[in-house]
């Protein structure tokens, strides 16, 4: 390299980075995953498909990554100090428009999964198995403070009830999740089962 001369920068600044999986999950509803090609992607964000290529890898690796980057927040980010109050606090983190939006392209993704096994494993590597550590922190912190019992069978389907509440809201009643629905579901389901008083 001449004396003088910029490397160039291998890493986009994290403005841009934000703008380009807003760009993604605009697109990913528009048109869903299967029709979503890195094409669209480059020429909705004015970027070159070798620079998309290089920073992510490809098409499931950049949505997923776009995914969770959207989430606004993670479950070992929050500690109220007793279960009832991280699992309200956690659903409180979206309001019900953002949650009607991210369910319907949850459910688009979820659907696409069955039939594209790198988009399968790279969800899983960057949003499951994160999401099952941080909920496996809330409830050994719940364990620890004497709420769950540490036999209690219900730990393990600890992420089955809040991802089944979530899911199943549409799949059921035809309408959106919503934090009203999932705070007495909440109440209702998940902390009996756990042992834990609703009040």
């Amino acid at each position: 390299m001449a004396e003088g001369a910029t490397p160039r920068r291998s890493r986009i600044t994290p403005e841009r980075e934000a703008e380009l999986y807003e760009a993604v999950l605009d697109l990913l509803r528009e048109v869903g995953y299967d029709a979503l090609t890195m094409d669209a992607v480059a020429a909705r964000t004015k970027s070159s498909k070798a620079t998309l290529y290089r920073q992510w890898g490809g098409k499931a690796q950049l949505v997923v990554k776009a995914l969770r980057h959207g989430k606004p927040g993670h479950a070992d980010e929050i500690d109220t100090g007793s279960l009832r109050g991280d699992l309200h606090a956690l659903v409180a983190l979206e309001d019900d428009c953002t949650m009607e939006r991210n369910s319907a392209l949850m459910r688009g993704v979820a659907m696409a999964m069955h039939h594209n096994e790198d988009l399968r494993q790279a969800f899983r590597e960057q949003v499951i198995d994160p999401e099952m550590g941080g909920f496996g922190q809330v409830m050994r912190r719940a364990v620890e403070r004497g709420e769950v019992r540490e036999d209690c069978p219900a730990l393990e389907f600890m992420l089955h009830m809040m991802v089944g509440g979530f899911a199943t809201r549409a799949l059921l009643d035809d309408q959106p999740p919503t934090r009203a629905f999932l705070t007495s579901y909440i109440d209702a389901v998940v902390l009996p089962a756990l042992g834990v008083s609703p009040h």
